[in-house]
């Protein structure tokens, strides 16, 4: 049996739909969650936000920003802000995942950047990406990483610091959909409100 890294065997949506069988899905409602029934934040979530957009552009105005510098600056403080961090959640950093694929001879493995649980049940697979970087670029390593989940479905969030695109898989069906992408490159307003 041959390993490979899930960031070299999956690079394009076209490997992820004939290596792994994950498609879009053809239902309309497939993935509501992320635009019904949203939390009313608090003017203290609010005011969190706007510092984490204003540090985000403070960091983004002076050069390129690696993947390590917006896990710091910004999605760490963004999960602390949403009560993310504490009892009955927990994050774990670079989780290592391995599973096999279907032609049997390959494992695929890799590291996902953040996952949030909650006892076993993952509830977000975060990947995280340098500044610059296209979010859609990382769908297909998402999606392979949420493949190889216990749960399903599962929910994941892609993220450069600037844009957000969050991305559910039902590891049943094999089917998945994207929200609308988020940004803080908004002159008006902080889409970092959506995003939380």
């Amino acid at each position: 049996m041959v390993t490979v890294g899930i960031t070299k065997a999956i690079t394009n949506l076209s490997e992820v739909q004939i290596k792994l069988g994950v498609v879009p899905s053809p239902e309309a409602d497939f993935f509501v969650e992320w635009r019904e029934s949203l939390p009313t934040l608090t003017d203290a979530e609010r005011s969190r936000l706007d510092r984490l957009k204003q540090r985000f552009l403070y960091y983004a105005d002076s050069g390129a920003i690696t993947e390590g510098t917006i896990n710091l600056i910004l999605l760490s403080p963004l999960l602390e802000t949403l009560g993310f961090m504490d009892a009955p959640y927990q994050v774990r950093g670079e989780k290592y995942i391995r599973f096999e694929i279907e032609d049997g001879d390959t494992l695929l493995e890799g590291l996902i950047d953040a996952l949030l649980i909650q006892e076993r049940l993952w509830l977000i697979v975060i990947e995280s990406k340098r500044y610059g970087f296209s979010v859609r670029q990382a769908i297909a390593q998402t999606l392979a990483y949420r493949v190889g989940s216990p749960v399903s479905p599962v929910f994941a969030l892609i993220t450069t610091g600037e844009d957000y695109l969050f991305v559910k898989l039902d590891r049943d069906s094999l089917h998945y959909a994207l929200s609308d992408k988020f940004t803080l490159s908004t002159a008006e307003g902080n889409e970092l409100y959506l995003v939380a």
